[in-house]
């Protein structure tokens, strides 16, 4: 078959999607020498910096219009320009970033990552969630198969989507090989003194700082821990800033914490094993996620983790680490005082989260997804003398 992705968020996104789209694809196209594969992208953006696979049955196909034009033609005009004249013949498109382009006659497979747009409106900017509102229930329907990132996405699409169960399926995230413990201890006192954080033992907190990943509810749990724990502990805030993320900031500095506290802005792949190896923990207090990468990259870098029990996050954890209400500051701090003070239950939850990240790997949900293609083509293939 003659596949193409569109590959604009990996091409433009940094962090999340980008990065999820950027390692499943080349994990499909190591496992599969046997179909060819077109990667559609808009124009990319100036600062965007990205490395284009490199694979015999790989061709590119850059488009001239950027990424908000095409958003504007296809999803906001409504105009049916479509995306299979632009790759070339086809027999099958994939989207990896929740809407899906016209099509001609080309088969349509859709990934939605999450429905937080629903679920949580107020944690979108209104001009997004009035996009997604309208684009991602009318790229379902129009979708021949849809792809979700957990079980509790997949249900979310079904029951608050009407997608048929039949054609839903779920490829979970994997873990990068880049990421293991990294016990050399000139590497963990360099991630240390670049946050100027010399012996202190930290927090750590990874991902795009916006209202739906709780950080209020952090730094009210870190107020707790600090005074009825009396803990030693500082804690970093490593991501780039998200939609609505200024209410965040102004918490922040009205907080008598705020010297306890770093936010380092965004962190580049190759610095994050070690940050997450330094780390006495990584929590993770969202009110919803899709998914949460970076509960599996700490788990492989051998840190414990605590998170929150909401959506597809226990589908990641399993019993690796302590799952709490994220709407309750208390039993977040008490269960980070546990973990940082505890070195057994440290070494415990250490080779549990090793070993069910061990579990989570590219080249298994590049498998689920190869399954899907096969899946889908099979059943729009035109049989021979048709």
């Amino acid at each position: 078959m003659r596949i193409a992705i569109d590959y604009t968020a990996a091409v433009n996104q940094t962090a999340g999607i980008g990065r999820f789209v950027r390692s499943l694809v080349d994990a499909v196209i190591h496992l599969d020498a046997r179909n060819q594969y077109v990667l559609m992208h808009a124009a990319p953006r100036p600062e965007a910096l990205f490395q284009f696979p490199d694979r015999p049955n790989v061709s590119r196909r850059g488009l001239r219009l950027s990424e908000r034009a095409l958003n504007i033609v296809w999803h906001r005009a409504g105009i049916p320009l479509p995306a299979d004249w632009m790759t070339g013949p086809i027999d099958l498109f994939h989207s990896p970033d929740f809407v899906l382009p016209p099509l001609r006659r080309t088969p349509g497979i859709l990934t939605v990552h999450d429905l937080a747009f629903l679920l949580f409106p107020e944690c979108a900017e209104e001009s997004l969630r009035e996009y997604l509102l309208k684009a991602v229930p009318r790229s379902v329907r129009r979708a021949d198969f849809v792809v979700a990132d957990s079980e509790n996405t997949a249900n979310d699409v079904i029951c608050m989507l009407g997608a048929p169960p039949e054609r839903v399926a779920v490829v979970p995230g994997g873990v990068d090989p880049g990421f293991s413990p990294v016990k050399n201890p000139t590497v963990l006192a360099a991630a240390r003194r670049n946050l100027g954080l010399d012996d202190t033992p930290f927090i750590l907190f990874v991902g795009v700082i916006e209202p739906r990943k709780n950080l209020r509810g952090l730094m009210d749990a870190f107020a707790i821990l600090k005074s009825r724990y009396r803990l030693p502990h500082r804690l970093v805030i490593a991501g780039g800033r998200g939609w609505l993320s200024d209410g965040i900031f102004q918490y922040a500095e009205r907080s008598p914490l705020l010297h306890e506290m770093l936010f380092t802005g965004f962190v580049p792949d190759a610095d994050l094993p070690a940050l997450y190896s330094a780390a006495d923990v990584l929590v993770m207090p969202s009110l919803y996620e899709g998914f949460g990468l970076p509960l599996l990259e700490a788990m492989a870098c051998g840190t414990p983790v605590v998170a929150s029990n909401a959506a597809s996050l226990p589908e990641v954890v399993g019993d690796t680490g302590p799952l709490v209400n994220p709407n309750d500051p208390d039993a977040l701090a008490e269960a980070l005082a546990r973990v940082v003070s505890d070195s057994g239950l440290q070494a415990d939850l250490r080779a549990r989260g090793l070993a069910r990240a061990a579990q989570f790997t590219w080249q298994a949900a590049a498998a689920k997804l190869l399954a899907v293609y096969e899946r889908v083509g099979a059943a729009h293939r035109v049989p021979a003398g048709a």
